[in-house]
């Protein structure tokens, strides 16, 4: 099946978009987060330095969601 952005309206309710630090240059930048799964971990590199962030999004009970970004030598 083909993409058809005309007629495949995207739900904007399960994601937002939030403003993050990078943990190694600092450098603030923003990322979309998907509210449609309770708890994920990934890793996204910092557009600006290119370096690997580890990235915990919960979405808790109340609905707000909770964004933690690590460096990959944080524990």
């Amino acid at each position: 099946m083909e993409f058809n952005p005309d007629s495949d309206p995207v739900d904007f309710e399960f994601s937002s978009e939030r403003s993050v630090d990078c943990p190694y240059c600092g450098e603030l930048f923003s990322v979309v987060l998907d509210h449609s799964v309770d708890h994920q971990e990934y890793i996204e590199d910092c557009y600006v330095c290119c370096r690997p962030i580890q990235f915990q999004v919960t979405v808790l009970g109340d609905g707000q969601v909770s964004v933690v970004a690590r460096s990959e030598n944080e524990c």
